[in-house]
């Protein structure tokens, strides 16, 4: 049997948010099952873009603070890290999300390092998956001992819930998301990409940030509901049946996560998960809102999804005049695409993971609309990433 921890936690206060955690994995065993001294532990966040901490659009800066307190003490050494989205809208803003979501700062003030995966190299996991041939991952979900993924209690508008199990899409650098996206455009083929990152990266524990929640239209577009719960979990489908059930829906409700279900990443049976913790039964989240589209009958064009990314698509492209011929973009490219003297850029081969674009200190390396009308439409848009 799955066992999900619930605890109930008011505030970010951080040492209640630590208390809390700490009564939780000890439900589930202890700290010593999971980490040792000298281990490289990830946190692997929801930062979807620049949002505040306040906004509850990402994992909450302090809760992240209050993990790597934790984790330090236990003589670990800590990583934070993802890439951020706004790839549909061919950007990759993950440098100014950690700016803004306080994660930087908290960062600095604990003494431990930011992983912007849209710069520290991709792995190539090969082929044989569902939905797309290659699957291309930030190197440092393969340089860390453990991974605990960190996701936020939210809802998606495209989604209707966004959780343990969507918050794995960040493993993905930059602009390959959106190419992801347009291969899997129907909810169950990306359910399967999802799945496919599980299998491609140990992940060991989730720890669900459920004190400040999004209701209504999110990811980043809804209301703060204060949910004060703190959910944890070795099972992330679990996790998620569990968060799923108290906002008032049923896993088979959030078409993404049948792929999850059908191929067995966890426990989706309400009745095989234990509740833990705080509580001995599943809690209610009173008049949560849920997105629009749940209750709608209209049918959802994936066609338009595919439309939309082509639309909106951007490049990396060097600009010859800022280019000072350092070739950091040449050594950090992990498949070999920019031509070291000509400095131009083989796009059969790039797989817009970033990287050139977040390591050039001269600005050199520029996003360039594949169509230019789509540069002028999209500058106001561009305006609430600064």
């Amino acid at each position: 049997m799955a066992k999900v921890v619930v605890n109930e936690c008011e505030s970010y206060d951080l040492e209640k948010v630590i208390e809390k955690i700490n009564s939780g994995i000890e439900l589930l065993g202890g700290w010593d099952n999971f980490v040792k001294p000298k281990m490289k532990v990830l946190l692997k966040v929801n930062l979807i873009g620049p949002k505040s901490p306040e906004s509850a659009a990402v994992t909450h800066c302090e809760f992240v603070r209050a993990l790597t307190r934790i984790l330090k003490q236990r003589g670990c050494t800590v990583w934070i890290g993802d890439s951020a989205g706004g790839a549909i809208a061919g950007i990759a803003p993950t440098a100014q999300s950690m700016e803004i979501s306080g994660l930087r700062k908290v960062a600095e003030e604990e003494n431990v390092e930011l992983k912007n995966f849209d710069k520290e190299g991709t792995v190539d996991t090969g082929g044989g998956h569902y939905a797309i041939d290659r699957l291309y991952l930030a190197k440092p979900l393969f340089d860390a001992d453990f991974i605990i993924n960190v996701p936020k209690l939210k809802t998606h508008s495209g989604c209707i819930y966004t959780g343990a199990v969507k918050n794995v899409f960040g493993c993905i650098q930059g602009l390959r998301k959106a190419e992801y996206h347009k291969a899997a455009p129907n909810p169950k083929d990306f359910g399967n990409i999802l799945v496919d990152i599980y299998e491609a990266v140990k992940i060991g524990l989730h720890i669900m940030d459920g004190i400040t929640a999004m209701e209504g239209e999110g990811p980043t577009a809804g209301s703060v509901y204060n949910a004060n719960k703190i959910l944890i979990s070795t099972d992330p489908l679990a996790l998620d049946t569990t968060a799923i059930n108290m906002i008032g829906l049923d896993i088979k409700d959030i078409p993404i996560l049948n792929a999850a279900i059908e191929r067995k990443l966890g426990e989706s049976n309400k009745d095989n998960i234990e509740i833990c913790g705080d509580y001995s039964k599943l809690p209610v989240l009173q008049n949560y809102k849920i997105p629009k589209r749940f209750t709608s009958k209209k049918k959802s064009n994936y066609n338009a999804v595919i439309k939309v990314i082509n639309f909106l698509k951007t490049k990396p492209k060097i600009n010859l005049k800022k280019c000072i011929k350092c070739n950091t973009c040449v050594d950090s490219c992990p498949v070999h695409a920019i031509d070291k003297t000509t400095k131009k850029i083989n796009y059969s081969k790039c797989i817009e993971c970033m990287c050139c674009h977040e390591l050039c200190r001269y600005k050199a390396v520029e996003l360039k609309r594949v169509n230019p009308i789509a540069g002028i439409m999209t500058k106001f848009y561009r305006g609430n990433y600064k």
